[in-house]
């Protein structure tokens, strides 16, 4: 489905308009401008991304994804593409089958890692190349070019020369292939040490390539013959006239495995597509994956997909299609022979805030109004109490504006507006671009939003604007929510529409920005890293905080009527809540390896995983990453009881290490309030017993909103994931006795009517939050 979304086209719109003021060194979106260079030369710009081919330079640069990496200099990095990763050198491209390594830490857990090793190098045998260039992208396949005159001897005599010839080598996730094309000349494959290759007689041009510690099978065009130049160094193809190889990697040594990657062999991919679409009615979300190949010889035939564990879990449309599996860090890799492939899954729904607690839900109701006087005396303070940028800056937002929801249920509408008063004084401020010191950049060479001062390499690297513009993108919804007239055109909508296309622009090939900046079809999730480099791969550490910026769509697009925006928004939530719980939590025992000790992951690689943060060891922040900021959208967080249990239950012995090696967590209960959150979505009574009004809390929180939402859950129940509804804002909650709540939201213009999939209606008021509780069962 490839559409424009409003968003683009209103700020694509307001800068066609805008020429004059560009010149000027600024461009007016409605009733705010941002500039298109910071405002002194001792500011950071993002580093150029100069290996990509002319084609590729013409559009915005594919920052921050599992390939971004390649369009740096510097040394050659792997790219880790599952099963393969692979690494691209100036002679050519590395391609190897990982070794999953356990490395014990000084956390006294485990890493695993997956080690690029005993790599096969392909190269063209005709001509050298200075570097290997980005040349296309897919939606999961991406195209590399290695370009260069011919080597001497490669020339015929007395002829002109020859322009410069050309490899390319297509690689995409899930396939075990490596594809590669050349303009003149045959291919060379050089084994890594200890390797042995055969040729059959009766298949001379397949050769098979067994090293320590995986075999490889190269597929030539048939009728070529492999040779071996050298030790270790086999050669094909060189004036046969079709000059394409496939290498692959197999799952196992079998000859079943060997012919059925043979048989696919010649499908070559050249264009790999993601579609998806939300079903409201059904609140059931499909996601289609569909590869364009071309047959180079042979009959024409799909090739082989490489379906990960959240493609094939609980997916009864390919459960009878699968094949061998390769055992990699995402878990079995379960091979498909098709172009595509679909999966459905459930939208659960979530609520922009919860309701008002009654007077008699709780004794602890009055020590709520008690936080809350003391909350809203250190608003502007808390608004932004560490950073300078946009991170922190945008934390501190949402954090008052759920201060805010409190307020508003607990019917305090004067100070509710005193707190959007100061928030959107706070924002405007920065959407003016007036201010010295805080203000966004359009720049238009890499095709990028970049929000002054910098936080954690978000311009330099191009890091986490999913994480920072998130909050930026939920605050605006959440004050517009309740005042339509602050997003208009004329007014802030299109700098918020800015930010959205910085992260979530869905045309593809496009000047301003690329494809989905962070997010990873095939895979699942987003990366926060801008380049990915570091030898590992990207990253992405805090997931819960890539959940919020989806949320931050889905909400924006509701009170603008816009669809595309909407199934955009919701698309992202649950395919990034899917790989959550298989990537990072494992729920269903598939991914985790043995070896690896702690109950989830906190930074995936694209190499690596491991239980820690960027900037600290200790364990309770290690936890909590994937958890922040829990709001009423993080109700996806309950969906497994048993795991929030087993985790939760690991933190005592975690820090018992942590104090063990000498050090010591500041303060003691870091994030506790967090903790007591989580627990609540399973337990609230434990949680309310446990929790210490006294104690820390998250600086992207306040104590308000803590003990609300862990009495809301006491008082109403926690999270019934058996109930859908025929509408995007939606929460239903259950009591122990059974009984349900629920909820819904309105963000149009004109009244609504919800219906739940028990078969209860509700009928909802424009910005109207409806709740029914209903009698017990």
């Amino acid at each position: 489905m490839m559409f424009r979304n409003f968003f683009a086209a209103t700020w694509i719109a307001a800068v066609a308009a805008a020429g004059a003021a560009e010149q000027a060194g600024s461009i007016v979106l409605g009733a705010g401008k941002v500039l298109t260079a910071p405002r002194t030369a001792a500011e950071n710009s993002p580093a150029d991304a100069p290996l990509r081919t002319p084609a590729m330079r013409a559009r915005a640069a594919p920052t921050n994804q599992w390939y971004s990496n390649l369009m740096y200099p510097g040394p050659a990095e792997p790219v880790f593409a599952h099963p393969l990763t692979v690494r691209a050198l100036a002679e050519g491209l590395e391609l190897a089958l990982p070794v999953l390594t356990a490395v014990p830490t000084e956390r006294k857990d485990t890493e695993i890692r997956a080690v690029h090793r005993n790599a096969l190098l392909v190269s063209a045998t005709a001509f050298r190349s200075d570097a290997a260039r980005l040349a296309d992208t897919g939606d999961w396949s991406i195209q590399l070019s290695w370009a260069g005159p011919r080597l001497p001897g490669a020339q015929p005599q007395g002829a002109a020369p020859a322009a410069p010839d050309e490899m390319q080598a297509t690689i995409a996730h899930g396939s075990p292939y490596a594809q590669f094309t050349v303009t003149h000349g045959g291919f060379t494959v050089r084994l890594p040490p200890a390797a042995t290759a055969r040729v059959s007689a009766q298949q001379p041009h397949v050769l098979r390539v067994e090293t320590p510690t995986a075999v490889y099978a190269a597929f030539a065009p048939s009728g070529t013959v492999w040779s071996e130049a050298s030790a270790g160094v086999w050669q094909v193809g060189a004036g046969s006239g079709r000059s394409y190889l496939s290498v692959a990697a197999m799952p196992d040594r079998s000859e079943a495995s060997l012919a059925l990657l043979q048989r696919h062999a010649y499908a070559f991919l050249r264009s790999t597509r993601v579609d998806w679409a939300y079903d409201a009615n059904t609140s059931r979300v499909t996601t289609r994956f569909a590869a364009q190949t071309e047959t180079m010889e042979g009959e024409a035939g799909p090739t082989l997909l490489g379906l990960y564990p959240h493609h094939w879990f609980d997916n009864a449309s390919v459960a009878d299609r699968l094949g061998p599996a390769f055992s990699t860090l995402r878990g079995p890799i379960r091979l498909l022979a098709a172009n595509e492939f679909s999966t459905t899954v459930r939208y659960h729904g979530f609520v922009p805030r919860w309701p008002g607690l009654p007077e008699d839900s709780s004794p602890r109701v009055e020590q709520l109004r008690d936080l809350m006087k003391a909350d809203l005396r250190n608003a502007r303070r808390m608004m932004l109490e560490i950073g300078k940028g946009s991170y922190w800056q945008g934390k501190g937002l949402q954090r008052i504006l759920k201060l805010a929801d409190v307020v508003e249920a607990q019917g305090d509408t004067r100070a509710r507006d005193q707190l959007l008063e100061l928030v959107k004084g706070r924002m405007q401020s920065w959407f003016s671009g007036d201010d010295r010191k805080t203000y966004f950049v359009l720049d238009k060479r890499i095709g990028t939003v970049l929000a002054h001062p910098e936080e954690y390499f978000s311009i330099e690297q191009m890091n986490d604007h999913h994480f920072h513009y998130g909050y930026w993108i939920r605050s605006a919804a959440e004050i517009a929510l309740r005042e339509p007239s602050w997003a208009t055109a004329d007014r802030w909508g299109p700098i918020v529409d800015l930010l959205i296309a910085d992260i979530a622009t869905t045309r593809r090939g496009a000047s301003d920005f690329p494809f989905l900046r962070h997010f990873d079809p095939y895979e699942g999730h987003s990366w926060a890293s801008g380049n990915a480099m570091g030898g590992w791969g990207n990253n992405q550490e805090s997931s819960s905080e890539a959940v919020n910026a989806w949320v931050g769509l889905i909400l924006w697009a509701e009170l603008r009527g816009d669809k595309a925006l909407r199934d955009l928004g919701v698309w992202l939530y649950t395919t990034e809540i899917e790989a959550i719980r298989h990537y990072w939590f494992d729920v269903h025992r598939l991914v985790l390896p043995k070896e690896y000790k702690s109950a989830e992951v906190s930074m995936l690689f694209g190499g690596k995983i491991a239980h820690n943060t960027w900037w600290t060891d200790e364990p309770r922040q290690i936890k909590g990453i994937n958890l922040l900021p829990i709001t009423t959208a993080s109700t996806y967080l309950g969906r497994d009881p048993e795991f929030v249990r087993r985790s939760l239950a690991t933190l005592p012995e975690e820090s018992r290490v942590f104090a063990a090696r000498g050090k010591v967590a500041k303060p003691a209960d870091i994030w506790q309030d967090i903790f007591a959150k989580y627990l609540a979505l399973v337990d609230p009574t434990a949680a309310l017993a446990g929790w210490d009004r006294w104690g820390s809390f998250e600086l992207g929180d306040t104590r308000s909103h803590a003990l609300h939402w862990m009495l809301t859950l006491q008082h109403l129940g926690t999270p019934d994931f058996s109930v859908t509804a025929d509408t995007t804002l939606y929460t239903v909650l259950r009591s122990a006795d059974g009984r349900r709540t629920y909820m819904a939201y309105n963000a149009g213009r004109t009244p609504l009517t919800v219906r739940f999939s028990t078969g209860v209606v509700l009928k909802v008021e424009p910005s109207e939050l409806r709740t029914l509780r209903a009698e017990r069962p």
